[in-house]
């Protein structure tokens, strides 16, 4: 069990701190781009929406609700309580994005008008999405130590790892290398991008 176990929880984690990593960037350009005679390259900031967007979306959160959620509460009925705060969260996080979208949407068009509601937007997203992941590893991952069965872990190592599904892994690449293309557009400090122009 343990190396399943150790698999699942590796994953989850990894997961997280690359969702992390791209919400630091970020964070850090919606501050760098206050700065109203520096033009953001809006290129690399929809990219940035669209990872944390599509990446939680179509492979993290169905896999922690099929994989952690479901068996938890088969196994520990009195985490169902939980289990429907993480599953409200998912919900909550996709108004988020919505939101997120809309401003850097509106920015784009209306630049340089638009910088702080943008910046509110990743901030009010980042810290959420910071909150719900520490709640997943600090209260969750525990149950599922304490009641997983083996199956419940290979099941879940399996699933996280995209061993089972060809389709998973063909979305596991096409995350990569928009990971990529986000780590070459985006300037110094936060990637290897050409700094964006002042007027």
């Amino acid at each position: 069990m343990t190396d399943y176990k150790e698999r699942t929880i590796f994953k989850v984690q990894d997961e997280h701190r690359t969702i992390s990593a791209v919400l630091s960037g970020l964070r850090e350009l919606a501050r760098a781009a206050q700065d109203l005679k520096v033009r953001p390259d809006f290129r690399v900031l929809r990219a940035m929406i669209h990872y944390i967007d599509a990446y939680p979306e179509k492979l993290h959160h169905p896999n922690e609700e099929l994989y952690l959620f479901k068996p938890l509460v088969v196994r520990a009925p009195y985490a169902s309580k939980l289990v429907e705060e993480l599953r409200a969260q998912h919900t909550r996080g996709e108004s988020l994005i919505r939101e997120l979208e809309r401003t850097v949407i509106a920015f784009e068009v209306d630049w340089p008008e638009g910088a702080p509601q943008f910046a509110a937007a990743v901030n009010d997203y980042a810290d959420f999405h910071w909150t719900h992941m520490r709640k997943e590893e600090q209260e969750l991952l525990p149950q599922c130590e304490r009641y997983f069965t083996v199956d419940d872990w290979r099941t879940a190592a399996d699933a996280f790892g995209a061993n089972q599904n060809v389709l998973a892994e063909i979305k596991e690449r096409e995350f990569d290398r928009l990971f990529t293309r986000i780590v070459n557009l985006a300037p110094a400090p936060v990637g290897l991008g050409t700094p964006w122009p002042r007027n």
